[in-house]
C-alpha cells in the first residue's frame, strides 16, 4: 500500500520496516493485530487510484518468520480506490468484506460482491474501485519472494473501466453456503466445524500456500496443531472466541488477526452466541517447504488401492 509515488516510502516505512528487537516475543496478546477505526490514516490517490480511504496495519513484515510482509485492514470511501500497479517481486491480494468493488487484474476488469477477493500474482497488475455510493471494508494481504515490498504504479485509477461479466482472471468466494463438514480436512476439530480452501497452493509463485475459510458454531473448536513449516494468519471476519498459542490464551472477535509462527502450537474456540467465521492464511517456510507441503496435500486426496 501506499500514497502518492512522493509519499509512499514514507507512509510503508511505519508499516512494513521489521523491528529490530525480536529476541523476547511480544505477548499473546500485543502480538494480535486488532482493528481500530481511530488509528487509520486517510490515504489519498493511493497508486494513482481516485478519492480517499482509510487504513492501517493489522500485522506487518515482524509478526511472522516467513516472508509474510502484511495484512493491512481499512475503508475504501465511495467512487474511491486503488490505482492499477504491478508487484514484480511480491503477491497480495485485495479482499473486499461487504458491499460491492470493481476488482482488476492487467487491465480486465469485474465486478465482485463481497466478501470476496482476487489474488494479484507475482508479475501482474491489479487494482481496485468502489463505484457504490456506499463504503466498502477492506483488507490487503501481501507475501513476498523475500520481506521487501515493491511496486510500480500504472497512473490508471480504473474509473469507468469497461466490465467483463465473468473474470478474467482468479477469483475466490468466502461464501458460508460453500463450506463443508472439516472433519476429513481438519484433524483434532470439535464440534460441528465447516471449512473450504478458497486457494490452493497452486495459485500463487512465492511461498504463499493456501486461503482457507473455517466456520465454528457453538461450542467447536480447533485443536493444538502446530506445523514445522508452514505459518499462519487467523482473520476473523465474525463472532467471538478464544486463541491458545503455547501456553497463552487470549480473546479474539471480528477484525483481530492471530499469527502464528513456524512450529508455533495453536488451538481456537468459539465463544459467545454468534459462529466464529475465520479466513485463514498459510504461507510456507520457503519454496521446497511448499512444494513438499502440496505433494503431501495431494497423497492424500488419491485414492487408495
Amino acid at each position: 500500500m501506499g500514497m502518492t509515488r512522493p509519499r509512499l516510502g514514507l507512509a510503508l516505512t511505519a508499516f512494513l520496516t521489521l523491528t529490530a528487537a525480536q529476541a523476547a516475543p511480544l505477548p499473546l496478546a500485543q502480538r494480535i493485530g486488532r482493528s481500530d477505526p481511530a488509528k487509520m490514516q486517510v490515504a489519498k490517490a493511493v497508486h494513482g487510484g481516485a478519492g480517499t480511504m482509510r487504513f492501517g496495519a493489522l500485522l506487518g513484515a515482524n509478526a511472522l518468520s516467513t516472508n509474510f510482509i502484511f495484512l493491512h485492514r481499512g475503508t475504501i470511501a465511495p467512487k474511491s480506490g486503488i490505482g492499477q500497479h504491478f508487484h514484480n517481486d511480491c503477491e497480495e491480494m485485495f479482499v473486499i468484506l461487504d458491499g460491492e468493488a470493481e476488482f482488476t487484474i492487467d487491465g480486465r476488469t469485474s465486478r465482485l460482491a463481497g466478501p470476496a477477493g482476487a489474488p494479484d500474482r507475482k508479475g501482474h497488475a491489479h487494482g481496485i474501485y468502489n463505484p457504490t455510493d456506499k463504503p466498502v471494508q477492506w483488507l490487503n494481504i501481501n507475501v513476498g519472494m523475500t520481506k521487501s515490498y515493491d511496486n510500480f504504479d500504472l497512473g490508471d485509477p480504473r474509473t469507468g473501466a469497461a466490465l467483463d461479466p465473468v473474470p478474467q482472471f482468479i477469483t475466490m468466494r468466502l461464501d458460508r453456503n460453500l463450506l463443508k463438514p472439516a472433519a476429513a480436512a481438519l484433524p483434532d476439530t470439535t464440534g460441528a466445524v465447516l471449512y473450504r480452501r478458497a486457494l490452493g497452493p497452486t495459485i500463487f509463485s512465492t511461498a504463499w500456500s493456501y486461503v482457507d475459510h473455517i466456520l465454528l458454531p457453538a461450542g467447536a473448536a480447533l485443536g493444538r496443531r502446530a506445523q514445522a513449516d508452514m505459518s499462519e494468519v487467523y482473520y476473523v471476519m465474525s463472532g467471538t472466541g478464544e486463541v491458545t498459542l503455547g501456553d497463552e490464551t487470549a480473546p479474539i472477535g471480528a477484525g483481530d488477526a492471530v499469527p502464528v509462527d513456524l512450529g508455533e502450537a495453536r488451538a481456537i474456540r468459539q465463544t459467545g452466541s454468534a459462529p466464529l467465521e475465520l479466513m485463514v492464511i498459510g504461507v510456507a517456510r520457503d519454496l521446497a517447504a511448499k512444494a513438499r507441503y502440496r505433494a503431501e496435500a495431494e497423497a492424500r486426496l488419491r485414492p487408495r488401492r
